[in-house]
């Protein structure tokens, strides 16, 4: 709508512009009032020249040189210098013409020419050259003025919208995050506990994995629920954070998984983020034990050194025990995404991630984040 506006605006003013002309050449020729440099010229090549110079008007957003040389010849054949201003001014303002200095100069001689044989002003070279360089540059000066604003204000409005952009699709990383997150460790855990009832024999056991199944399920309709609350609302806080890890633990351990958790991490003192940024990496690194290390010995670490909090998942084969129970694998549900999520959130919240092999055979995945965010 904007674009269609500003387009019948251009033309609107193009179109006034043209009137202009002709109202300043048509009638000084039929009254008689009208003038060449070389001591007259028939009315009918003056009225020519003035329609031609006002037609070249309504180009001028295209091109500059129309207007220019029909408003030079129109100044040369009816005495009207106003054309000529009028085609500076858009020289510059409209285009970016290289030298267009040069141009006005010679815009300039034409004008001072026309100006000292006027015979309806005055004949002092001085005045004739003051007006000619002030009727002339002047609008040309103007004319960059307005183009480097337009420009200028062109960027920013580009800028605007990058920004508008980038923003939308920040949003949509964050807010794909926290589903994946939320949906994969909840469809793994329902899925284990699943596959288990589905062994058992005891209708105690099975009562126990079913309740299980639901406590889950309603735990992550929950954590879905809040997450569209967050959306809905800007002031929405983050979802769990390092109080939840425990919980976290305590499911794995009902699922098989052998854990043991070190936290020390009290409530409330680390930053939202951080916290959430802890829960959600511990989460993930104990949906990837439970789909390629589940006989292993887990090691669950979060606690708070100084100015930082390291958090760490490391798992290692469980040598002592070979022969133990074997505990199902979980099916692998995501797309190698959970990795690049907390890679993310790590970096948002200005920590160091880090995840590989350990030299016992297992996989550590971590991150150190500061309590404090620094400035800059």
């Amino acid at each position: 709508m904007w674009n269609i506006r500003g387009v019948h605006r251009d033309w609107f003013v193009d179109a006034a512009l043209a009137a202009a002309v002709i109202a300043f050449t048509v009638p000084t020729t039929l009254i008689g009032y009208s003038f060449s440099i070389w001591g007259g010229a028939p009315d009918g090549l003056e009225i020519a020249t003035g329609v031609i110079t006002a037609a070249a008007m309504l180009v001028r957003r295209r091109t500059p040189w129309p207007a220019i040389v029909a408003s030079a010849a129109c100044a040369c054949v009816t005495g009207q210098v106003v054309p000529m201003i009028l085609a500076v001014f858009s020289m510059t303002a409209e285009h970016r013409v290289r030298r267009w200095q040069y141009v006005a100069l010679a815009l300039t001689v034409v004008y001072f020419a026309v100006d000292y044989r006027n015979p309806h002003t005055d004949h002092s070279i001085y005045l004739n050259l003051v007006r000619a360089l002030t009727l002339i540059y002047l609008p040309a000066v103007v004319g960059t003025w307005v183009y480097a604003y337009r420009r200028l204000i062109r960027d920013l409005r580009v800028g605007v919208r990058e920004r508008e952009e980038i923003a939308a699709s920040e949003e949509r990383r964050k807010i794909a995050r926290e589903m994946h997150d939320t949906v994969t460790h909840a469809v793994t855990a329902m899925v284990l506990n699943a596959g288990m009832a589905r062994d058992a024999t005891e209708p105690g056991e099975i009562r126990e994995l079913t309740a299980a199944i639901e406590d889950k399920g309603v735990q992550a309709l929950g954590e879905l629920r809040q997450l569209l609350t967050v959306l809905r609302r800007e002031d929405g806080d983050l979802a769990e954070g390092t109080e939840a890890i425990a919980r976290l633990v305590g499911e794995a351990q009902a699922s098989g998984l052998k854990v043991d958790l070190h936290l020390d991490a009290p409530p409330g003192a680390l930053p939202r983020q951080v916290s959430h940024a802890c829960y959600r990496l511990v989460q993930e690194g104990l949906n990837n034990v439970r789909k390629h290390a589940p006989d292993s010995l887990v090691h669950v670490t979060c606690e708070v050194s100084g100015d930082q909090v390291a958090v760490s998942v490391v798992d290692t084969p469980d040598r002592a025990d070979p022969g133990g129970k074997t505990v199902r694998a979980a099916p692998s549900l995501g797309g190698g995404y959970g990795l690049a999520g907390i890679r993310e959130r790590v970096s948002l919240a200005q920590g160091r991630f880090f995840s590989g092999p350990t030299p016992e055979g297992g996989f550590v995945l971590g991150a150190r984040l500061p309590l404090r965010f620094p400035h800059g």
